[in-house]
């Protein structure tokens, strides 16, 4: 019993003296106030409750939308019609609506031009632009009820007042007007038009005036349209009517449903075999471009398309006579079929180019739906435009210079929004990491899973961005994109939060519980607007794992990751490994031990290692003589300093 506490005081004694000869030499800041606290007060309401679900008083208005609109190719004008029926779903009235004019960005008064800088930058636009407005009508539903054109306008945003306030807890009113406005040729590289040589490539969005969200959280949610910040719309339903010269072709979100006015009998023979083959099938071919007499209906005069969306928060289309058009099946984990659509002049045509954007879109849409959820719309449309890359529900715009890996990653970037925030209705304009930073989350599984790993050599690796990581002039990524420097953009919206969905995947949680937490928040916020907290409540009540250490640590600050091994020492038959957390923010901690016969094995240590300070002695019980230590052996997470992930350190200099 003597000789058993004796051994007892002298392992202990061993144990200090590895505290202080390890620690005696260097300071390492305690980080637990910084770091454990909570993220903020996350406690449940009636419209959002504590588990990251819709409460039971949850609400959310919505507005459905007749249009209407014209091209004039030769003006490069569009003139149109909206009529909207809006329901406040809310429990206060109304007294008005605000409605978003984002055309009127394209002035030389308009606060987005204003905030532009001398040298431009990719948010430039032309300022020729901007709506004409009139003959405004609202009214609220009812019998006799008075119409009304009591409005004012305020850079992209309109104001519209009713006789009364519209009746909480599901009253209803229309709005309806005219308006008119240039297209820009440079249209922030959201929309625009581009020249090819057999026509003009119309890429339209921001063409109708729509609601604004009233929320439970902001009201009237009315940041201006500036540049970086995106968009932020309710949902509803869409018949929308574009009518064009005759030889052009117009493509849109959601379903074409007057083919037989707009196509030719072979054409709608083309289309029914392309929803049928996992092939592309042409429904204009590149040498029938041209060939007005045998791709056209009709010789002369306009034709209307009309196209109808249900339960979506926008619309947009393309319009050009320069087209070239494939299409193939979409196939759905459901059994249901989409259809996969894509096209471009001849620029752009060639297997090593756009000849692959139906293949691309085809495999994009139907890995998304196969791993997080189903894609709910009827098309998945890819057009060739001078925008760079932007997307809209089924609809997307990608460069029509883009070739071979960079096309792919354009396309399926673009596609991938189609789950955040098309279903996932998220505030782009103030939580830009919410879609862009998710999608590009789930963009890096598509890469892996494309072709067999076609293009995999521009993955994402999350060490490679630790120079960012450590600029004295990273901002966190919870920045609003229109306030955030432009050259931390890429990384503040689209990079940072991807790395650390990663991380939170394949070392924090593991690919099973995290993918069991993201599909419920996914399949839970479909066509709702989940605030960053409601997101953190779900991952956390679903996976059954406090995060705030996390949420904190990475969206909220720029704090970093440095784990180390200060040595690995005899302790009995067994061994003690002693870490430190030199970072700002904790870990857990994946160790894999080494052993003289070759063989390897991994052990991990959870974050609350770090609940009582920056330093910890583990225990390594093993039967083996231990000949190596190392953290994160895959590189998951983003050390900022790999030099001290391993033991002995001498082995791998």
């Amino acid at each position: 019993m003597y000789r058993m506490k004796q051994f007892k005081i002298f392992s202990l004694l061993i144990l200090w003296g590895i505290s202080t000869s390890v620690f005696g030499q260097m300071t390492v800041t305690d980080h637990r106030d910084e770091a454990f606290t909570e993220i903020g007060y996350r406690q449940g309401t009636a419209y959002r409750t504590a588990s990251g679900k819709p409460g039971p008083a949850y609400w959310q208005n919505g507005a459905d939308y007749q249009l209407e609109a014209t091209l004039d190719e030769k003006e490069h004008v569009i003139k149109g019609k909206v009529h909207i029926t809006y329901k406040n779903n809310s429990p206060e009235n109304l007294d008005f609506v605000w409605l978003l004019l984002e055309q009127n960005r394209f002035t030389p008064e308009s606060r987005g031009t204003l905030t532009t800088p001398v040298q431009g930058n990719r948010y430039s636009g032309d300022i020729d632009g901007g709506y004409k407005i009139s003959n405004v009508k609202a009214q609220v539903a009812g019998k006799n009820k008075p119409v009304t054109s009591d409005y004012f306008i305020s850079d992209t945003r309109m104001q519209v007042t009713f006789s009364e306030p519209i009746p909480a807890n599901g009253g209803r009113a229309t709005v309806s007007m005219d308006f008119e406005f240039k297209i820009p040729e440079k249209g922030m590289d959201r929309m625009g038009r581009q020249q090819v040589e057999d026509g003009v490539i119309y890429s339209i969005a921001q063409w109708y005036p729509k609601v604004a969200v009233f929320d439970d959280v902001t009201g009237w949610n009315t940041d201006p349209y500036l540049g970086a910040g995106e968009f932020y719309l309710g949902y509803g339903d869409f018949d929308y009517k574009i009518t064009v010269p005759f030889d052009h072709i117009v493509v849109g979100s959601g379903e074409l449903v007057n083919p037989s006015q707009v196509l030719t009998r072979e054409q709608q023979r083309r289309m029914k075999a392309a929803s049928e083959s996992d092939e592309r099938v042409y429904i204009i071919s590149p040498d029938e471009i041209t060939d007005y007499a045998n791709t056209r209906p009709r010789q002369d005069g306009m034709l209307t398309w009309h196209f109808k969306m249900k339960n979506t928060r926008d619309v947009a289309f393309a319009s050009s006579k320069a087209f070239i058009w494939d299409a193939a099946r979409i196939n759905l984990p459901s059994g249901k079929k989409a259809m996969a659509q894509s096209v471009y002049p001849k620029e752009s045509d060639g297997q090593e180019a756009w000849g692959r954007s139906t293949e691309y879109s085809k495999a994009s849409v139907e890995h998304y739906s196969e791993m997080w959820y189903e894609y709910p719309y009827p098309v998945a449309v890819n057009v060739a435009s001078n925008v760079a890359g932007m997307e809209y529900p089924g609809l997307n715009f990608c460069s029509f210079k883009a070739k071979g890996e960079g096309l792919w990653g354009v396309t399926d970037h673009e596609f991938g929004h189609n789950w955040f925030p098309m279903i996932v209705g998220t505030n782009e304009r103030r939580h830009a990491w919410m879609d862009e930073g998710f999608n590009t989350f789930i963009n890096y599984y598509s890469y892996l899973a494309f072709n067999n790993g076609e293009y995999t050599n521009n993955l994402i690796q999350t060490r490679r961005y630790t120079g960012w990581l450590t600029n004295k002039d990273r901002e966190p990524t919870a920045t609003h994109p229109d306030r955030t420097q432009p050259n931390n953009l890429g990384m503040v919206a689209y990079y940072k939060p991807a790395l650390g969905m990663i991380m939170l995947r394949e070392y924090i949680l593991g690919p099973e519980i995290f993918d069991k937490a993201f599909r419920s928040y996914i399949r839970t916020w479909a066509y709702k607007h989940p605030q960053p907290s409601d997101f953190f409540n779900h991952m956390e009540n679903v996976s059954g794992e406090n995060l705030d250490w996390f949420w904190k640590g990475w969206f909220y600050s720029n704090a970093n990751i440095d784990l180390a091994i200060n040595g690995v020492y005899p302790y009995g038959a067994n061994y003690v490994v002693s870490l430190s957390n030199l970072g700002e923010m904790p870990m857990p901690v994946l160790l894999e031990i080494t052993y003289e016969d070759g063989e390897k094995e991994r052990r991990k240590l959870p974050v609350e290692i770090w609940f009582k300070g920056n330093q910890w002695n583990h225990l390594l019980r093993v039967d083996k003589k231990v000949v190596a230590v190392e953290i994160d052996p895959d590189k998951v997470i983003t050390d900022i300093n790999s030099g001290n992930d391993k033991w002995p350190s001498s082995l791998y200099q």
